[in-house]
């Protein structure tokens, strides 16, 4: 899956434009290598997010196309904020 895709579907940025805009800034990275907007994510990657002033890590633990609201935070697993 795409990562502006996967961003959105898991709910850590709201809004694919906003994901893909991260990511071309090179503000994302994935697996400690800067990442474009359509990186491949697969379980297992581990993101690294600067946004905001804010730094977020987590690690990625599935990618489905459609999930719900209530399981979004099922999609990764945080490793530090």
């Amino acid at each position: 899956m795409r990562l502006d895709k996967w961003l959105k579907v898991s709910r850590i940025i709201k809004r694919r434009t906003v994901a893909n805009e991260a990511a071309g800034a090179g503000r994302i990275s994935v697996n400690g290598k800067v990442a474009k907007p359509s990186t491949e994510v697969k379980a297992g990657d581990v993101l690294d997010i600067l946004l905001g002033g804010k730094h977020f890590l987590c690690r990625v633990e599935k990618t489905p196309e459609v999930v719900r609201k209530e399981d979004a935070d099922s999609l990764y697993t945080v490793i530090s904020e």
